[in-house]
């Protein structure tokens, strides 16, 4: 098959493209590589991903109308979109709210615009995220749980997607699947994200910040579970009236932070420094997937806990960046 991959120079975008690539499928790839984080990382694996047979690059921004429709008459043959690409972050969405409407809500009534124009196209997944649960104090997350309170306008526009792609799926009858992610790390992961930034802080013998004061629990998601779950989807087209479904995609356990850091200071081999901060606006105190529908429908099984996704993450990061603490 043909698959467009937004986002492809992204965390997961990556991660999806390989993974597709790797079973022989053709990859058209958009991206921006935008500066919100290192753009050298991005390169580093639009790199590797030019270097295989069968992947186009476009360099696109998905909220640019005229450029991203004419890919209906440039890739004609795609029939399936996987879009990632998404302006991230929870906290940084208090300080920039433009971009984060014009990228992740515009971006996606463009992508289904685009979908409407691909002849060949046959399922429509996208990123959600778990963030559209907001404050929600029922544990673990359903998708049949009420989302009408986000914490964050991150959390706001991704639940906007997931209206929007209902609506598409209604009126033009595009099959579409949302997938809530939960907490992904993993190689080549985020600089924003904790694994990194706990990374980078112990190595450089500096404070981490902890948010509500240590009282934190977090769904952590290997990348490689979660790229699975997104090939499952991707090969089960949503079905129904409208053909429009969401899943959660997390490891069905949630993890004290702290818990997480000392998995950190134990590949290093070095310990950390802590600053207990209070809960920062816009964040939630407990992630917890509730995964049942996932593995109905989607044969959905994460099966890396974070006693081995961390070292794989550390053996990644300091090979990388050639780096390792100093005695």
């Amino acid at each position: 098959m043909k698959v467009l991959v937004t986002g492809a120079a992204g965390f997961i975008g990556y991660h999806v493209s390989q993974a597709l690539l790797a079973r022989g499928d053709e990859v058209v790839g958009v991206d921006n590589l935008n500066s919100y984080y290192e753009v050298s990382l991005k390169e580093a694996r639009l790199a590797q991903l030019q270097a295989q047979k069968g992947f186009v690059f476009e360099r696109l921004d998905i909220a640019d109308r005229e450029a991203m429709l004419a890919l209906s008459t440039k890739h004609p043959g795609v029939s399936h979109i996987v879009h990632l690409a998404a302006q991230a972050g929870v906290r940084h969405s208090l300080t920039d709210p433009y971009t984060y409407i014009t990228s992740n809500v515009m971006g996606q009534v463009i992508m289904l615009e685009l979908a409407r124009k691909l002849a060949k196209l046959e399922h429509f997944v996208y990123a959600s995220s778990s963030s559209v649960y907001g404050g929600n104090t029922k544990l673990p997350f359903s998708i049949e749980d009420e989302t009408e309170q986000p914490n964050s306008l991150y959390a706001a526009t991704k639940k906007a997607d997931e209206l929007i792609g209902h609506t598409y799926a209604h009126l033009y009858g595009i099959p579409s699947t949302g997938l809530r992610f939960f907490t992904v790390y993993g190689p080549w992961g985020r600089p924003d994200m904790a694994a990194f930034l706990f990374t980078r802080a112990i190595l450089a013998g500096e404070p981490i910040s902890v948010f509500n004061h240590g009282e934190m629990w977090r769904d952590f998601t290997y990348v490689e579970d979660i790229v699975a779950g997104i090939l499952a989807a991707v090969a089960r087209r949503a079905a129904g009236k409208p053909p429009h479904a969401v899943y959660n995609l997390g490891n069905h356990k949630s993890e004290k932070l702290t818990d997480f850091i000392g998995l950190i200071e134990k590949s290093l081999g070095r310990k950390a420094t802590y600053k207990f901060e209070p809960m920062q606006p816009g964040d939630v105190a407990r992630t917890y997937a509730d995964i049942e529908a996932s593995r109905r429908d989607l044969g959905f099984e994460p099966k890396t806990p974070i006693a081995e996704g961390i070292p794989r993450f550390i053996k990644w990061y300091t090979d990388y960046y050639r780096v390792w603490p100093k005695n």
